[in-house]
C-alpha cells in the first residue's frame, strides 16, 4: 500500500507539473487566471507569479483588474520582494483609491518600505522613504487597525536613525577629534531632543570636552575646563543616577581639583 502511495503521489505531481506547464504556455488568459488565484490561495507564490506577470497586462480596464493587480502585488510581498511589492501596493493604491483593499494597499506599501530600512550603520534612504510612507499611512487612516503597529515601526526606524547619528558623533569623540564630537552632539541635541541615547550624548559631550581641556595649551585649560564643568551640571540636572553618573561624578571632581590649582 505505501509503494501504491508513494507511486500515486509522483503521478499526480507531474500531472500538476504538467498541467501548469500547459497553462503557462497557453494564449487562453482564462485558465492562467483561474491556476494563479488557485495557486496563490495555495502559498505557492513563485509560480503564482509567473502567471500574474503574464496576465496582469490584459486585464487592465476590466473588472477582474483589481483583484489581479492586489493578487500581484501582494505575491510579491509574500515572496519578500519589498521592492516590487512596495512598487506594485501603490500603483494598485492609486488605480483603486475607492477598493476595499485600498487601506490595506497602502498599509503593505508602509511596511514594503520598512522592510527595505538597511541596518543603522549603512546609508538611510529607505529609512527616511519608510518613515515617510508610514506617517501618510498614519495620517490618512488615523482610526485604522493597523495604527499602533505603524506608530511602532516609526519609532523603531527614528531610533534607527537616531542610533546612526550618536554612532558618528561617538566616533570623533573616540578619534579624539574632540571640537567636531561637541559640535555634533549640540546638533544631535537639537535634532533629536527625545532621543533615548540623550544621557549618552550628555556624559560624552562632557567627556569630550573634559579632555579637550586638559590636553590645551595652558592659556585654553582654564576656561575649557570652566565649560566642561557646565556640561557636567546640565547632565546632572537631567541624571542624577544614571549609567554615568558615577564617571561624570570623578570627572566633575578632577575639574574642581584643576580649577582650585588655577584659584
Amino acid at each position: 500500500m505505501r509503494r501504491v502511495f508513494f507511486l500515486l503521489t509522483i503521478v499526480l505531481f507531474f500531472a500538476s507539473c504538467s498541467e501548469y506547464q500547459k497553462v503557462l504556455k497557453d494564449e487562453k488568459v482564462s485558465p492562467k487566471y483561474k491556476m494563479a488565484e488557485t495557486l496563490y490561495k495555495e502559498g505557492k507564490y513563485k509560480k503564482a507569479l509567473r502567471l500574474f506577470e503574464q496576465i496582469v497586462p490584459q486585464f487592465r480596464g476590466k473588472p477582474q483588474a483589481e483583484r489581479v493587480m492586489y493578487y500581484y502585488a501582494d505575491t510579491y510581498y509574500q515572496l519578500e520582494d519589498y521592492y516590487l511589492a512596495g512598487y506594485q501596493y501603490e500603483r494598485f493604491a492609486k488605480s483603486f483609491p475607492k477598493s476595499d483593499k485600498a487601506q490595506e494597499a497602502s498599509y503593505k506599501v508602509a511596511k514594503s518600505f520598512y522592510q527595505l530600512s538597511p541596518r543603522y550603520s549603512l546609508d538611510q534612504k529607505e529609512t527616511d522613504e519608510a518613515i515617510e510612507k508610514l506617517q501618510t499611512y498614519i495620517n490618512a487612516y488615523p482610526e485604522s487597525e493597523h495604527l499602533e503597529e505603524a506608530n511602532t515601526l516609526v519609532a523603531e526606524l527614528r531610533n534607527k536613525k537616531e542610533r546612526k547619528a550618536y554612532e558618528i558623533a561617538k566616533q570623533y569623540h573616540h578619534r579624539e577629534n574632540y571640537k567636531v564630537a561637541i559640535s555634533i552632539f549640540d546638533n544631535y541635541l537639537i535634532d533629536y531632543p527625545g532621543s533615548i541615547f540623550r544621557e549618552k550624548v550628555l556624559y560624552y559631550k562632557l567627556e569630550s570636552q573634559y579632555l579637550l581641556a586638559i590636553g590645551s595649551y595652558e592659556t585654553l585649560v582654564k576656561e575649557r575646563l570652566e565649560t566642561a564643568n557646565t556640561f557636567y551640571n546640565n547632565y546632572k540636572k537631567y541624571y542624577k543616577e544614571g549609567e554615568y553618573t558615577d564617571d561624570a561624578q570623578e570627572i566633575a571632581e578632577d575639574i574642581k581639583t584643576r580649577l582650585e590649582q588655577f584659584n
